[in-house]
């Protein structure tokens, strides 16, 4: 285990992003919840803008202005912190020089991405930089992926190790996501080629685990669970790619690991729509006017009122199947959208700046970052990880 890095910046947490919704979200948390003493930030590109952030949250906090394309801005406000969070997207636009701004500087990185194409480019791009500096570059620490990936990792310390692991998650929610995330998933289902031949220039360059384990996510058809009793739709994130690369990384999760992702509804009909929905949605993000009218009708930037947030809630069912023997968990939380999604940014946040984590670096996921010391702050946070039976 290792001690905080970087002790003598300035700085321990810089949240880049604040005048943003789900920016301000997470400097709302971490005003209310960061224990006294901590360094930190905030950060984007107006100076009037964030002066309001500041007076609105009641703390005496810092705040530097530096733009998403000013790549010496960023530089300097990568050397200045421990840990940097942005919610800056989408990612594949706007995400990249802070990326290599952090991994230069040696300084741990967190973003709120699910898109599977920027995370592959950072890991071709920077993985290495960031191994030699110290950096942990860690991707999809909001709702994609950190329910699911700290959800696996908590299902298969239930289970044998030295066993081959089948795992599926079934995820429900009431709540709504956020503009950016429904900007990044039109534009994803726009560029499926790109995705595939970056995905396929990651696999070369990293690899197979070196102790001759195997890893990896599956798909499969709409079908009822024979567990759970819910109707499984594919869910199409980056969500089950997270988690097969934790079990690449970390020999709890057995010999050989497949993992699938899955929606769950209580009835056929609803299982079909989503089918439907999902294709639709698809076919239309490939046609460029449609797809800008549709990013127009969810502006990001913007969210549901604190009322609404509150009545929104999700949960994770994990069945974990080795050795003979089957365990089922769940995760479970509020608001998966906006107001969880801060939270488990925050968290991590001062997870990384304060905690002993894992000995790691370069490009890594939330679990092998951070493991039981994330998944202990998640659940003193208020949410849930069980064992169900």
């Amino acid at each position: 285990m290792s001690a905080p890095r970087n002790p003598d910046r300035p700085f321990d947490v810089v949240v880049f992003g604040a005048t943003g919704f789900t920016g301000g979200l997470t400097a709302d948390y971490l005003a209310a919840h960061a224990p006294e003493g901590l360094r930190w930030a905030i950060a984007g590109r107006n100076a009037d803008k964030l002066a309001a952030v500041r007076e609105r949250l009641g703390v005496d906090v810092e705040v530097l202005v530096a733009d998403s394309t000013d790549d010496a801005a960023l530089a300097d406000v990568a050397r200045r912190a421990r840990v940097v969070v942005t919610t800056v997207g989408p990612y594949l636009q706007h995400g990249a020089p802070l990326v290599a701004a952090c991994a230069e500087a040696g300084t741990d990185y967190l973003d709120l991405t699910g898109e599977p194409e920027f995370v592959d480019r950072m890991y071709l791009e920077h993985h290495r930089t960031a191994e030699r500096t110290g950096a942990r570059l860690v991707h999809a620490c909001g709702f994609d992926s950190v329910p699911h990936d700290l959800g696996a990792y908590f299902t298969v310390r239930q289970l044998p190790s030295d066993q081959p692991i089948t795992l599926r998650g079934v995820v429900r929610s009431a709540g709504t996501f956020s503009g950016g995330t429904f900007h990044s998933a039109l534009d994803q289902f726009a560029r499926a080629r790109d995705m595939k031949r970056t995905y396929a220039a990651r696999r070369r360059a990293e690899g197979r685990p070196d102790d001759g384990r195997s890893s990896r996510s599956v798909g499969g058809r709409p079908h009822r669970d024979p567990v759970l009793g819910y109707w499984l739709l594919p869910l199409p994130t980056i969500d089950p790619v997270v988690v097969a690369r934790s079990g690449a990384a970390l020999e709890a999760y057995g010999p050989r690991f497949r993992y699938s992702h899955w929606a769950g509804t209580k009835t056929l009909r609803y299982a079909a729509g989503g089918v439907v929905g999902v294709g639709a949605l698809s076919l239309a993000a490939q046609v460029r006017p449609v797809r800008d009218f549709l990013k127009g009708k969810v502006p990001q930037g913007s969210g549901p009122d604190a009322s609404r947030r509150d009545k929104s809630w999700f949960t994770v069912d994990f069945v974990g199947e080795a050795g003979g023997r089957t365990v089922r968990t769940r995760v479970a939380g509020g608001d998966p959208g906006y107001t969880e999604t801060a939270k488990m940014l925050a968290e991590a946040a001062l997870c990384l700046a304060l905690d002993d984590n894992p000995e790691t670096s370069g490009q890594v996921t939330p679990a092998v970052a951070m493991g039981d010391a994330l998944l202990d702050r998640l659940q003193a946070a208020g949410i849930t990880f069980s064992v169900v039976d």
